[in-house]
């Protein structure tokens, strides 16, 4: 069966001893494409290298709630420059109506999202900050015709303000879901798709199996956001995506379905909403 991992995190330094190797192994495990999920400015760049290095690596680029700092304005900036660098052509020199009206040309399809980004007020309740910094970069997902990957923990009503107050074009991804039936309900009506990632299989987890049910065949992702979070059986190890077989097993079994329909659905999904 072929799989695909939406969100993981290659570019960090527990994979420094081994990185290469630990990524040939999984793309022959069967994983055949990785989303490499941006969190700061620098991960983000180390991911779009890591993209640019392995033709079956996409990447996103964003500044999660957990790294933003007192330069976060000048990290939007830059990361708004780097976008326009790999995803735009400003130096067209014919100047007709046609083409002066649309000079958004897309050269590269590495880069497939902006994210992670969101709210989480577990470690930080700099509320204004978090929020103003997602805001930010979902206009930089709109100017740049891009989804967005959303973390959020612990700050579900605010989350939800924000995407009816700031629609998405593109819509997105709730990475690594909550098992929040309200946060995913909403989710769902907004059309942002739900991605399940280890949490899914722990022994301690609340409604993960009527969240999983409740979210339709066709807007499901599958994650492992290595290389943490790692599932049953093999929870407190370091994660990668050869993991992503355990999370494939649990929710085929909580929506009553084969293994391989479940690796499949979710390839469709991710495929379609990355566009890759």
């Amino acid at each position: 069966m072929r799989i695909f991992e939406s969100h993981a995190h290659y570019d960090d330094e527990q994979f420094d001893p081994d990185r290469d190797e630990v990524i040939k192994k999984i793309h022959e495990s069967g994983v055949e494409k990785i989303i490499s999920a941006g969190y700061s400015l620098q991960g983000s760049k180390n991911g779009l290298d890591l993209a640019k290095k392995y033709d079956f690596i996409y990447t996103t680029l964003g500044i999660s709630p957990n790294d933003i700092d007192d330069n976060y304005e000048q990290e939007v900036e830059e990361l708004d420059k780097i976008l326009s660098m790999e995803l735009t052509n400003n130096n067209i020199n014919n100047t007709t109506n046609e083409q002066s009206s649309d000079r958004k040309l897309k050269k590269s399809k590495k880069i497939v999202a902006i994210g992670e980004i969101g709210l989480d007020y577990h470690y930080s309740l700099e509320k204004d900050k978090q929020k103003e910094v997602f805001i930010r970069q979902i206009e930089l997902a709109n100017k740049f015709n891009l989804p967005i990957v959303i973390h959020t923990r612990e700050a579900v009503m605010d989350t939800l303000q924000i995407l009816k107050e700031h629609p998405v074009n593109k819509k997105g991804e709730l990475h690594c879901c909550p098992f929040n039936r309200e946060l995913v309900k909403e989710a769902l009506k907004l059309g942002f798709y739900i991605s399940f990632s280890g949490t899914c299989t722990f022994k301690n987890a609340k409604n993960a199996e009527e969240i999983v049910q409740m979210v339709p065949d066709d807007k499901f992702l599958i994650e492992t956001d290595s290389p943490y979070l790692a599932p049953e059986p093999v929870r407190g190890t370091r994660n990668d995506s050869r993991n992503l077989v355990y999370i494939i097993e649990k929710i085929a079994k909580f929506k009553n379905k084969e293994m391989y329909e479940i690796a499949e659905k979710s390839y469709e999904n991710a495929s379609r909403l990355f566009e890759i």
